[in-house]
């Protein structure tokens, strides 16, 4: 039997449903957040870490939010999210301008994702091409 959805994360479902279908998936003891299934949010150690990016980043910054950071065998391992701002957890209004940041930088990672795949398998193609010496 799955486990009940904790409250905080059905208020950061709440909180973003401003912005279309919202989903919750349970992952590495956190909880992902959806938005028209495109991945924006990780709810972890009960904090609500929103998708960032280059040109996302210092809005969060300005705010004083802080980096999702967690500790691997190697060190610490930071990822491109980050805790919205304190008052944005009040109500889906004062949340809006940050969701759209985080999708924005979502909808940004995504359309990178097929270039950066291409390329890699461009060498393998033109080798396969090449013809036998």
């Amino acid at each position: 039997m799955a486990s009940p959805t904790p409250a905080f994360v059905s208020h950061c479902v709440e909180l973003l449903q401003p912005l279309g279908s919202v989903r919750s998936k349970r992952m590495f003891g956190g909880w992902g957040l959806y938005v028209d299934e495109i991945f924006i949010a990780i709810v972890a150690f009960d904090r609500l870490y929103l998708k960032v990016n280059d040109g996302t980043r210092p809005a969060f910054e300005a705010e004083g939010c802080e980096p999702f950071v967690y500790d691997s065998k190697t060190g610490s391992v930071a990822l491109g999210y980050w805790t919205a701002p304190a008052d944005a957890l009040d109500s889906p209004a004062l949340m809006q301008p940050w969701a759209r940041r985080a999708l924005q930088a979502a909808l940004a990672a995504r359309a990178a994702k097929p270039a950066a795949a291409a390329r890699k398998r461009a060498p393998k193609a033109a080798a396969k091409r090449a013809p036998a010496r």
